[in-house]
């Protein structure tokens, strides 16, 4: 499968890998939306929200089967902690204003990592709550990237992952405007590693095919299976427990050749 990852080298911004702190551990903080988060945290999750669950809720199966020697060598750890602060709802501004962004911040340390995907939430221009313009949008995540690093964290920007439309001639489009666009350009601008996992997810969906990803992937419920939804649901932007995890699988390969050591 064709990798979409700009391949923006850490040696590069950190000013040479052999200079990335070695510790025995590293936390890897998640800044999103509800794609990502941890939906077992919901009061009564069973009865209300299963089988609900974001990508950040199977990073960490996904970093535990790594080698050793090669999380030592991408993260500059031999341990890696999830921190999946990411909440449902919202963009950008709101995980800002509500001080989401500020507990991260504080708690960050030398060595430590920080995913930000937003742009669901911001482009709901109906939604005067969380919506968050393309200007507005760079400059959020500019913060989030500058904060990180005066803290001597890394951080690294994602495009928002595929929704489970428009299907084209069976392939999956763009559902997210300019946002992913907006994304790039804030991680060129910056110098910080940009994991388009828009792109990557799109692709591999598309390789499964629109039945099956809605089936198994996306929230598309029959009606009578679980207590949560009797009546069955129509759900494209959130992913069951199979669809959480391709997806954390994609941003775990994706991070590979991203941070791979130039030679």
């Amino acid at each position: 499968m064709k990798i979409y990852v700009v391949l923006m080298s850490l040696c590069l911004v950190v000013g040479g890998c052999s200079q990335l702190p070695k510790t025995s551990s590293s936390t890897i903080y998640i800044a999103s939306d509800s794609t990502a988060a941890d939906h077992t945290l919901n009061e009564d999750y069973q009865a209300k929200r299963y089988p609900v669950t974001g990508w950040g809720q199977a990073l960490q199966a996904q970093l535990d089967v790594l080698p050793v020697a090669q999380r030592q060598q991408l993260f500059g750890a031999k341990q890696l902690l999830v921190a999946n602060k990411a909440r449902g709802g919202r963009s950008t501004r709101t995980f800002f204003e509500e001080g989401r962004w500020d507990e991260i911040y504080r708690n960050l340390q030398p060595g430590d990592w920080v995913l930000i995907q937003f742009g669901h939430n911001d482009a709901a221009i109906d939604k005067t709550e969380r919506y968050t313009n393309i200007a507005a949008y760079k400059q959020y995540l500019r913060l989030f990237v500058q904060q990180a690093r005066g803290r001597q964290a890394r951080p690294v920007v994602l495009t928002p992952v595929s929704r489970n439309y428009p299907w084209m001639e069976g392939k999956l489009g763009n559902a997210h405007g300019d946002y992913p666009a907006a994304a790039r350009d804030v991680a060129q601008e910056l110098a910080v590693p940009l994991l388009d996992l828009g792109l990557l997810s799109a692709e591999f969906f598309s390789a499964k095919g629109e039945a099956y990803v809605s089936s198994h992937y996306f929230m598309n419920l029959p009606a009578g299976k679980y207590p949560a939804y009797p009546d069955g649901l129509k759900d494209n932007t959130h992913f069951q427990a199979e669809g959480a995890a391709v997806t954390a699988k994609l941003v775990v390969d994706g991070l590979i050749p991203l941070l791979q050591p130039a030679h």
